[in-house]
Formats: structure tokens, C-alpha cells, sequence
């Protein structure tokens, strides 16, 4: 296991380091590299290989433990330890093909946000956007998927291109339904809102280059949670 060992622990990307470190945790638990009721690395080391904070690698790991993955022990013997016995995934049988539902999504959302940023925006769309914006932002754990939604949509919409609006609807509908099949993670959710931030000054800023890269960016963070937990 020492091959497999060295490539799930290696440095993430600094873009989505919470997302990818619970992606390569889980990675690591579900293909055995760290079996059943055995100790993950000491944090110290953990953190240093996957070259992460130990604040970040401390958050993935309560998310985990959350979600009934792994367990903290104290004492001279203790550790995080994987739970003897692991969640199942959920049934899939009408779950959206996922590597399907990513790769589309990819392509509509960063190029809505590329198209947004070229148009002239008139003052009625700037609004829409900073105001979706706002309310993602201060939307609480039960409403922030209607939100973040929401929120995606505006950027849609603000491109005038109603075609385009209908195919996102429709990709963020198959995304929603593999999200709702995950924990939220409140580290996730605030690196997210840095994220729309980002996707939004960009789009009123007029810079489309900057818009598409803080877009692909927020979605490949997504990514690695829904495919950390779902595959």
C-alpha cells in the first residue's frame, strides 16, 4: 500500500484545500489504505504531506468524523481512527450520472460566467447579481442550496441568453440532486461564499478571464466533495 499511500497524501491545490483534503481522507479510507479501525498518520505529518494548515486538516477531519467516517481518541495510544463499520453510500439507482452531470456543468456555468463578465451589464442586472450575492451569503444551512442556487441561476440570467439559463436550470437540477445526497460542511459553505465573491466582483469588473477561473475554481471544489463521498 505504500504506492497508493504516497499518492493519496500528497499536497492539494491551494484553490479548494478544505474539499480536495476531504477528498483524499475519504480516497484513503474507502480504498483501504487506511482500513477499518486503524489510525491515520499523526496530524503533524498528515497535514505536512498533504501540505495543508493543520486548522484545515482539523476541519476536514470533523466533517468526516460528522459524517461517521472516523472517530478521535485521546490518550498516548490515541489518534483519528476509522470507524470498524462505514456509512453506505446512497442507493444510486436514480442518482444523475456524476462524472456526466461535472463535466457539463462545467462547461455552462464557466462559460456563463465568462459571458457575463463581456456584456455591458445595465444597472437592473448589476443589482440582480449583488443582491443574490447577498442572500447566499446570509442564508442559513436549511436555505443555502435554494440559495447558492439561486445565485448560479442570476449569473445565467444576466448573460440575456434565456437557451443558456434553461440548459444551467436543468444541470443545476442534477447537481442539487447529488448534493442533497452529501453533508453540508460548514467550512465548504464559507470557502464557497469567498468563492461567489470572487465570481461576481470578477463579472462586474469585466473581466471575463478572471470570471471563468473563479468559476472553475468554486466548481471543482464542489467536485471533489461529491466525488470524495459518492464514489
Amino acid at each position: 500500500m505504500a504506492g497508493a499511500d504516497e499518492a493519496l497524501f500528497r499536497p492539494v491545490r491551494a484553490g479548494n484545500a478544505f474539499e480536495e483534503t476531504v477528498e483524499r481522507l475519504l480516497q484513503s479510507i474507502r480504498l483501504g489504505v487506511v482500513g477499518a479501525g486503524e489510525r491515520l498518520p499523526p496530524e503533524r505529518e498528515l497535514a505536512e504531506r498533504l501540505g495543508v494548515s493543520r486548522v484545515t486538516l482539523r476541519e476536514a477531519i470533523h466533517a468526516l468524523s460528522d459524517a461517521g467516517y472516523v472517530e478521535s481518541r485521546r490518550g498516548r495510544y490515541g489518534g483519528t481512527f476509522v470507524h470498524e463499520t462505514l456509512p453506505e453510500p446512497s442507493a444510486g439507482d436514480q442518482r444523475p450520472d456524476l462524472e456526466d452531470t461535472l463535466s457539463v456543468r462545467y462547461v455552462l456555468e464557466t462559460g456563463a460566467a465568462e459571458l457575463a463578465a463581456m456584456r455591458s451589464l445595465k444597472p437592473p442586472s448589476r443589482e440582480h447579481l449583488t443582491a443574490t450575492l447577498a442572500e447566499a451569503a446570509a442564508a442559513d444551512l436549511t436555505d443555502y442550496r435554494r440559495r447558492d442556487s439561486r445565485l448560479h441561476l442570476a449569473i445565467a440570467e444576466v448573460t440575456g441568453s434565456a437557451s443558456l439559463t434553461s440548459a444551467l436550470a436543468d444541470v443545476r437540477m442534477r447537481v442539487n440532486r447529488l448534493l442533497d445526497e452529501i453533508p453540508l460542511l460548514e467550512p465548504n459553505l464559507e470557502h464557497s461564499n469567498a468563492q461567489h465573491e470572487a465570481v461576481v466582483a470578477a463579472i462586474l469588473a469585466g473581466d471575463a478571464a478572471a470570471a471563468r477561473r473563479a468559476m472553475a475554481e468554486h466548481l471543482e471544489g464542489t467536485a471533489s466533495l461529491l466525488r470524495a463521498f459518492l464514489t
